[in-house]
């Protein structure tokens, strides 16, 4: 008896009841509040490793996502349903009920958003790393559905929290349909570099690895972003541009080409016969045919320049690679310098040749003055200069 009176004297110092709640029911709402906690970050922990071990035997996206997910956990969001848990063994007032369930259902969906982000974020990078190596417009059009899933999930999450803590969620999507309007206008820009770059995942008049030029700059395109593409250019540096205006220019794509046309041409000197010009696409023909990769079109003696005998050749070459291009081209210049070595075929160089019409005499005549003329006859006139 007299220790019941002692703890009654002590709970009623403590100030209990509290809240209507006496101190077992508050120990024993404690005690749960923390042992949610601790079984929440064991098995967390647990969970973690156990899928960690599991993905190093079978490689399966899934695991990861999960794992992912799982690491995300944090307990300082989970505090407040496991709080609105254990409040259920106690008797709270209306008002502090109401906001104790609000900031649980906040937290909670908060949690339930992070979750969802990591594990797609997770299975998208593995599909992407996986299309890069076998299809990079895949690749490509995974970055803009991370983008759009995440943007989607935050969208739902806050939806669903709105609506569990009373909010009529109609009124609010109607109202964010008319501010959405208002803020398309204000960053039109962004938005239009934003279609610009889902046109490009679509359309894919280009992806990632392509060599393309776009004006004076060339390169390849190293990332296609949401409102730029960045490409590596020849020289090492990053070009950026704007999807936007990436559209509204005229693109060169050279990773597309099956093949490359190459036109080129070379003179010889005038001093050339008929025969050794006769003889001279049928040379080209012969060299042309005989490397790898390529395809004779044609060889002409194509027209007199000013100071050479023209030809122009056309040939292709059956890769889109430039190295090969230029590697066929020098063996081709190569075997014409020897070709033309053997036949004493030269070829042309900028010349200039000045012929003269006839000796021109110029005769000396002393005047009786003591000044000398000097006159030069052509052929139907003469021209007199006096010196002294």
């Amino acid at each position: 008896m007299v220790s019941n009176l002692s703890m009654a004297q002590i709970t009623e110092q403590l100030g209990f009841p509290l809240l209507g709640n006496s101190l077992a029911e508050w120990c024993l709402a404690t005690g749960i509040l923390l042992l949610t906690l601790a079984l929440t970050m064991l098995s967390k922990w647990l969970l973690i490793n156990r899928l960690s071990a599991l993905s190093k035997r079978v490689k399966l996206t899934f695991v990861d996502a999960v794992s992912a997910a799982l690491d995300k956990t944090y307990i300082f969001l989970l505090f407040f349903p496991w709080l609105l848990f254990a409040s259920s063994w106690l008797t709270l007032p209306a008002t502090l009920s109401k906001s104790l369930n609000v900031l649980a259902t906040i937290a909670f969906f908060i949690q339930v958003g992070i979750w969802l982000s990591a594990a797609a974020a997770t299975f998208i990078q593995h599909s992407r790393q996986h299309a890069l190596a076998t299809n990079a417009a895949a690749a490509t059009s995974l970055a803009a559905v991370s983008f759009l899933s995440r943007l989607v999930i935050w969208a739902i999450v806050l939806l669903l929290a709105l609506d569990n803590i009373g909010i009529d969620v109609t009124a609010l999507v109607a109202g964010l349909g008319v501010g959405g309007i208002a803020v398309a206008l204000a960053i039109q820009n962004i938005l239009g570099d934003l279609f610009a770059s889902l046109s490009i995942i679509i359309d894919k008049p280009f992806e990632i690895g392509d060599f393309i030029v776009v004006g004076d700059f060339m390169g390849v395109v190293a990332n296609i972003g949401l409102k730029t593409t960045r490409i590596s250019s020849l020289g090492g540096e990053q070009i950026v541009f704007s999807n936007s205006d990436l559209l509204a220019s005229r693109v060169r794509n050279y990773k597309r080409m099956q093949q490359r046309r190459v036109v080129f041409g070379f003179g010889v000197l005038y001093q050339t016969t008929a025969d050794q010009l006769e003889s001279i696409p049928t040379m080209v023909r012969e060299i042309i045919e005989g490397l790898e990769s390529t395809t004779f079109d044609r060889a002409h003696f194509f027209k007199f320049g000013d100071s050479s005998l023209d030809f122009e050749v056309v040939y292709y070459v059956q890769s889109a690679d430039y190295n090969v291009y230029m590697d066929t081209q020098q063996s081709i210049n190569l075997a014409l310098i020897r070709q033309f070595a053997e036949h004493d075929i030269v070829f042309a160089y900028p010349t200039r040749s000045l012929y003269v019409e006839a000796p021109v005499p110029v005769t000396f005549d002393k005047a009786p003055d003591g000044a000398v003329e000097v006159t030069t006859k052509g052929a139907a006139d003469g021209n007199a200069a006096r010196a002294n």
